[in-house]
């Protein structure tokens, strides 16, 4: 959406990259700054519950498209591992880590590929999303059944838990990228 946007006003080359790189790290640091938001006020159980890193990672792909998303959702567990392991609680742990990093990078796939669809009209962005969450749940599934790092009843309460997080996401991140869209193109008209 936001490439879609950068054309239409004729940005150059260099201009798109710079917007991007830092509409990317921007959402990488919010990624990394929402989970110690979210634990500050309601503790660990908060995080699981509303699951606070998907959401800068699912509005990255409908806004960045996949390519440049992929990167977000690789990078935004990494860095928070790396940065929360130098405050002495690493988040997330070491072991689900990987798991998350490969989550996160389908969330930012499959979202992403729907962000041409979204500049046309941003009601795509609701599928995009839920199309999103449902493939990368799949991949943690996947992964976890082929690598048995967690209990199956630690899978099962994550899962459980995490749904008001991911039914939350289903509806805020559309209706913020729709806000954006519709103020990207109330700038354009301008």
């Amino acid at each position: 959406m936001i490439e879609t946007a950068l054309t239409r006003s004729q940005a150059s080359l260099g201009k798109k990259i710079t917007v991007k790189t830092l509409l990317s790290a921007g959402l990488i640091a919010l990624a990394v700054a929402l989970p110690q938001i979210v634990h500050l006020a309601l503790g660990q159980p908060g995080g699981v519950q509303l699951l606070p890193m998907y959401l800068p990672v699912l509005l990255g792909g409908c806004l960045l498209g996949w390519r440049w998303a992929l990167a977000v959702g690789v990078l935004s567990p990494a860095v928070s591992f790396l940065l929360t392991s130098l405050m002495g609680s690493p988040m997330p742990a070491l072991p689900r880590l990987p798991y998350m990093m490969a989550e996160l990078a389908v969330f930012a796939l499959v979202s992403g590929l729907f962000s041409k669809k979204i500049a046309q009209n941003g009601w795509w962005a609701f599928p995009a999303v839920i199309l999103a969450q449902l493939a990368g749940r799949a991949v943690f599934l996947g992964l976890a059944a082929v690598f048995p790092t967690f209990t199956v009843e630690m899978i099962r309460s994550q899962i459980l838990a995490g749904w008001m997080g991911l039914a939350i996401q289903a509806v805020a991140v559309p209706l913020l990228v729709i806000a954006i869209r519709a103020l990207l193109l109330k700038d354009e008209k301008a």
